[in-house]
């Protein structure tokens, strides 16, 4: 953990009176030493031991939901949310208790402008695939500034915090970061023995175990390790279970010194049901349509099939070293190796244009969802094309390097704070397809059953002919593919005054990819290898404000490229020959204009930015096979941001953002969707969530609260024709101490049951459970 900086430890003793009501305090630790000549030297003692006390409840709850002073957790971002010039959500771990975040998704749910999608293709993608401002991130998920490549659901058994950095960030993550980037900072040990474990169970019976365990070795050494496992039904959906477990055990050397070595490991493994939802649908005579579950069909109905799962190995290791030369120079190197191991096989349900009119016009029995089986086969027999996803097993491995320095220093009478370092990745990716000698048989819309016998599977290669169409590409039954990324970056603060500074700086990248296609019918359709080669350029600058050490004032203008093959791992196809848009990369500019301000004695913080974010030559997918296609899109997403957070009064928390987006198809091949709301872009989003803590050293005390996650409605594909409803989900909870290490704790999610949709896609979405209690013990020494 970060020692407080000496701002923060001026502004502890002003804190302590807020914390004990008594606003008077403020004024006495002004002049600490008049009230110390007053007392007896016993007296001073005590009073000291009081205070200290006091200051450490101070770090942990006073602070706990201002995030502006904390830091980013990236050795290439140095400075705190505060005084970095963009838009940055933070969820602490405070807030992440209180609600009892269990994933990275559920977190999510805290940050305006961040939806869950579905991974489409014949890859059929799950694991988290986030939108941040209605631009796809599933490329951009970092753990402690590293990618965290892999395709999987990311538990949050071993994050303190997880953050969004709003806005493209090439030239600090690289190519990618249209929408932004999520950063999870893990947990890593510290000098402070700590020693943790808690038990959920609840609702669809659920059922989880987390421990904590951390130990001081010697004066600069500790050891943490944190575990979990975990199993769950999904309250409100048939025959979705996780089962989950996971550890991370983690060794630091050099705390507190000059040089500090930290080594980590991280496991998790899954064995799930992918839940690809409910089919998406227009009913007959309409203009616009929605999820079938809005039309009477029971949101319970699961239509995919006893094949379907989701297995996944996760591994990482990863090597943080930092070294602290003197007062102006630090050097950074971080190095991390992944490995990703997945059996994936899911079903996609569609509703055709029969079924749906067989279904309003109450020919129950002839209304059937093909599950991704040969189309044109009435009884999901015969011959035809095989639609995605099919069966895959997928082997991937990764292996990044970031090494950075922080200078320092004047020039003249300029001060400067100069950032610079290079960047090396390289991914691998095989994948293999498999599919089913039957076909799957249709399923009912009103009563589907997902026992569907023995589909007899086998490699895609023994049965050619049921592997799934790519088009120009062929049916291949294997893939492999890599990307290997070099880049270098530089910028520079320039301090002209105290208050008034200046960032700019840039990146450059080598982005190297090649992808292959093999297998099938070979005579038919010969393999296929690519290989592509591209270097992108990406600026930035910023004019920046700090009228004194509480506010922030920025002006930030910046890009971001994705070029093509940016999606090795989550991707179904990364590279795809032929026109203009496919050669050519996504590029998006960002102008932002925001303030922060950390008040009433950094108790409180608020942020506000207005911001125009610029995509051209946006990618797009086919609505039926979810194919990715090209596009010469240019889509703009504009709006404003709010955020607070902090303490209210003493035991009263609050976190609250709202957002109002206007976003808009500019140009499109697609004249349908020219002038059009972006897909996934919700008009208005806005989240809140306060919890205030009653009689706090009584026996009796207890903590309650709550708050609601709202987002209006959002269109699923271009041409603003099908969408889902908004989403208004209300939660609590209520808590009570035992003592000073025991703590009970429930909390409901979704009180008021509504039908909400969290992933979405062009011709589906998947509602979110309904009414869910848990109940939670915890210990803590």
């Amino acid at each position: 953990m970060r020692s407080p900086s000496r701002k923060t430890l001026s502004l502890l003793p002003m804190l302590t009176g807020i914390i004990l009501g008594s606003t008077q305090a403020f004024a006495a630790t002004d002049t600490p030493d008049t009230q110390k000549d007053k007392k007896p030297q016993r007296h001073r003692k005590a009073e000291k031991r009081d205070k200290d006390k006091a200051d450490e409840k101070i770090t942990v709850v006073g602070n706990g939901f201002n995030t502006l002073k904390d830091p980013i957790g990236l050795s290439r971002m140095p400075q705190d949310a505060l005084h970095t010039p963009q838009q940055i959500n933070i969820v602490p771990q405070m807030l992440m208790k209180q609600q009892n975040v269990k994933s990275v998704d559920e977190a999510m749910r805290n940050v305006p402008g961040v939806t869950s999608s579905i991974g489409e293709g014949a890859g059929g993608m799950n694991g988290d695939q986030f939108l941040i401002r209605g631009f796809q991130a599933q490329n951009d998920i970092y753990q402690d500034g590293l990618r965290d490549f892999g395709v999987y659901s990311r538990d949050a058994f071993n994050l303190e915090t997880v953050s969004v950095i709003k806005g493209p960030s090439s030239e600090v993550f690289g190519n990618g970061t249209t929408g932004g980037a999520i950063n999870m900072i893990t947990k890593t040990p510290t000098l402070t023995d700590h020693y943790s474990a808690e038990f959920n169970g609840g609702s669809g019976s659920f059922y989880r175990g987390v421990l904590d365990f951390n130990k001081k070795l010697d004066d600069h050494t500790a050891l943490r390790i944190t575990g979990m496992g975990s199993e769950n039904n999904v309250v409100g959906r048939d025959s979705i279970y996780s089962h989950r477990w996971g550890i991370a055990p983690s060794i630091a050397f050099g705390l507190g010194s000059k040089a500090t070595l930290v080594l980590q490991y991280m496991h998790q493994q899954e064995n799930s049901v992918p839940d690809f939802g409910v089919p998406v649908i227009t009913p007959p005579g309409a203009r616009t349509g929605g999820p079938i579950t809005q039309y009477g069909i029971r949101r319970t109905n699961f239509y995919g099939t006893n094949f379907d799962q989701n297995a996944t190995n996760d591994n990482m290791e990863t090597a943080r070293f930092s070294y602290k030369l003197n007062d102006h120079i630090k050097f950074y190197d971080d190095l991390r190796g992944g490995q990703f191991y997945r059996n994936f096989a899911a079903s996609k349900a569609t509703c055709d244009k029969t079924c749906v009119n067989n279904y309003f016009l109450g020919n129950l029995a002839s209304a059937l969802v093909a599950r991704s089986g040969p189309s044109g086969a009435g009884n999901g027999k015969g011959p035809g094309t095989y639609l995605a996803p099919l069966p895959y097993q997928q082997t991937s491995w990764s292996i990044q390097n970031v090494a950075s320095m922080v200078a320092d220093f004047h020039t003249g009478f300029l001060k400067h704070q100069l950032v610079t370092g290079f960047d090396i990745e390289r991914v691998n990716d095989v994948r293999s397809q498999s599919t089913y000698l039957e076909a799957k048989p249709f399923a009912s819309l009103v009563n589907p059953n997902p026992n569907v016998g023995d589909l007899r599977p086998v490699p895609g290669d023994m049965n050619p002919g049921g592997l799934v169409s790519l088009g120009a590409l062929g049916a291949k039954g294997n893939s492999n593919g890599y990307g290997f990324d070099t880049g270098l970056f530089l910028y520079d603060q320039i301090w002209m005054t105290n208050w008034l500074s200046v960032k700019g700086g840039f990146r450059w990248d080598r982005w190297q990819t090649s992808y292959n296609l093999t297998g099938g019918n070979v005579a038919a359709n010969p393999d296929i290898h690519y290989h592509q080669v591209s270097s992108v350029f990406n600026p930035n600058v910023s004019l920046v404000a700090t009228p004194d050490a509480h506010q922030t004032y920025y002006f930030t203008w910046a890009t971001s490229t994705t070029p093509s093959g940016m999606y090795v791992t989550n991707g179904s196809v990364p590279i795809r020959p032929g026109t203009n848009s496919f050669a050519s990369p996504e590029k998006a500019t960002l102008y932002e204009v925001g303030a922060k301000y950390s008040a009433f004695h950094d108790r409180m913080g608020f942020t506000a930015s207005l911001f125009r974010l610029d995509k051209n030559n946006a990618l797009n997918a086919d609505p039926v096979t979810g194919e990715v296609l090209g596009s010469s899109d240019k889509q703009r997403n504009q709006g404003l941001e709010l955020s607070v957070g902090g303490m209210i009064m003493r035991g009263w928390n609050i976190s609250a953002t709202y957002a109002l987006y206007d976003s808009k198809t500019l140009s499109s091949d697609n004249a349908a969707a020219v002038g059009k709301q972006v897909q996934y872009v919700p008009h208005n989003q806005a989240t809140l969530w306060s919890v205030y803590e009653a009689f706090p050293n009584k026996p009796y005390n207890i903590s309650f609260g709550g708050g609601l996650t709202w987002r209006q409605h959002v269109w699923l594909n271009t041409p603003n024709t099908v969408r889902v409803p908004a989403n208004l989900d209300f939660d609590a909870v209520i808590s009570h101490r035992l003592g000073s290490h025991w703590k009970i704790a429930l909390n409901g999610y979704n009180l008021a049951n509504r039908l909400n949709y969290q992933s979405l896609f062009v011709n589906r979405a998947t509602p979110t459970a309904g009414r869910t209690f848990l109940g939670q013990i915890s210990l803590n020494y």
